[in-house]
């Protein structure tokens, strides 16, 4: 009790108790939004009391329904709905799937070799505005409490723990020439990933480096509407006129991390006049809530040190510097524009910081033909340029 009238009284925010999903599950405390469970944003279920209990709502009954959710012996009938208890559903992985403060409390008592749950209060000021960092460091200090960040635990947490397995190696002749692929495992999701490299990596510095997120509709089925396939395209025949380069495939980011069918819903919503980052934002994804920590840990294990990163995306060079790689050049793709991804391209440019070559007054090119047999023609630089 005395915990949480601290929180309370200290802290003024919604108090919350983060706990592993699958625990939720067991005690039928189901998620307070279902579309929403497996999204990036904070996944509240719904609240709860102790039946046995008053109101719930003083610091005393609150304990009590904390105390009681990790009790083995405690069933559903042990609880009501709504409460005063607010659980949160962490995602499997901890920070290095989500970097929310959901994952981080429950990650932090896992660490402690605790049950993997906790309670967590946001922090308000005495004027009721959210405390940014300088007024929180004044509160661990007056409290004597310790003050760290979600990016000091996942850093820990990439330091300590392996996140990745490598499975298989295997010749992998393309059209751009002779790369070797290695297959992955991630030991958080158990998604599979793959590197594809060309030529001897020797000491791991400055090496040619594209990490490229899965775009079933760019790679596989050539869609005009985004740039992925190009750039994947372009960044392998970089890497095979160099003659030593690495591409790194990530599964799981499809349509900027939020999956296929969402993907496919926000080509419907772009279709309705939004654009590609308010179409996410509407479907209740950040404009690109990708994680390139898996991809990184890739490197580490094929000894790559830095790299000359092939890409036109500001955030995902911050993305693999978070993770302790050294980027010592951006080496720009350039984009492939035609009809029906110019709004795309602008969008990306506009809103997310891509750094676009753009010419808004020049016609965009014509839109790249495939032929059968897998040769492409057509466009004023827009095709797949290989000779019959």
């Amino acid at each position: 009790p005395e915990a949480i009238n601290f929180m309370a009284t200290h802290g003024r925010g919604l108090i919350c108790m983060p706990v592993v999903s699958e625990r939720l599950d067991q005690l039928g405390i189901p998620p307070m939004v279902p579309e929403k469970a497996e999204t990036h944003e904070t996944a509240f279920a719904i609240s709860i009391d102790l039946a046995a209990g008053g109101t719930g709502i003083s610091a005393h009954e609150r304990a009590s329904t904390v105390r009681h959710v990790l009790d083995p012996d405690a069933t559903p009938a042990d609880f009501r709905k709504p409460g005063h208890i607010f659980p949160l559903r962490a995602q499997r992985g901890g920070v290095l799937k989500r970097a929310g403060h959901t994952e981080a409390a429950v990650d932090l008592s896992r660490l402690a070799g605790l049950y993997p749950a906790a309670v967590i209060c946001e922090i308000m000021n005495v004027d009721g505005t959210m405390a940014r960092l300088a007024e929180l460091e004044a509160v661990a200090a007056s409290h004597e409490l310790t003050i760290i960040s979600i990016a000091d635990l996942i850093a820990y947490r990439r330091r300590q723990e392996k996140l990745v397995r490598r499975e298989v190696e295997a010749k992998l002749p393309t059209r751009f020439g002779e790369f070797r692929v290695y297959g992955y495992e991630s030991l958080v999701d158990g998604r599979h990933h793959i590197a594809i490299v060309n030529g001897d990596l020797g000491d791991g510095e400055r090496v040619l480096t594209r990490m490229h997120s899965e775009c079933l509709t760019g790679d596989v089925f050539h869609s005009l509407r985004c740039d992925c396939g190009s750039q994947l395209e372009d960044a392998m025949e970089q890497i095979a006129a160099e003659g030593r380069g690495i591409v790194v495939y990530i599964r799981g980011h499809e349509g900027r991390g939020i999956g296929l069918l969402h993907k496919l819903k926000a080509y419907r919503l772009q279709e309705s006049g939004r654009d590609t980052v308010d179409a996410n934002t509407e479907l209740g994804f950040p404009a690109d809530p990708r994680d390139y920590g898996v991809g990184a840990q890739i490197l580490v294990d094929l000894g790559v040190r830095s790299m000359r990163l092939l890409t036109n995306n500001p955030t995902k060079r911050a993305g693999l510097e978070g993770y302790g790689l050294s980027i010592v050049e951006r080496v720009p793709l350039q984009a492939r524009v035609n009809e029906h991804n110019v709004a795309y391209l602008r969008a990306k440019k506009a809103k997310m910081g891509h750094l676009l070559d753009l010419d808004d007054e020049a016609p965009p090119e014509a839109p790249v033909v495939v032929k059968p047999g897998g040769r492409a023609a057509g466009g004023t630089g827009g095709g797949l340029e290989e000779d019959a």
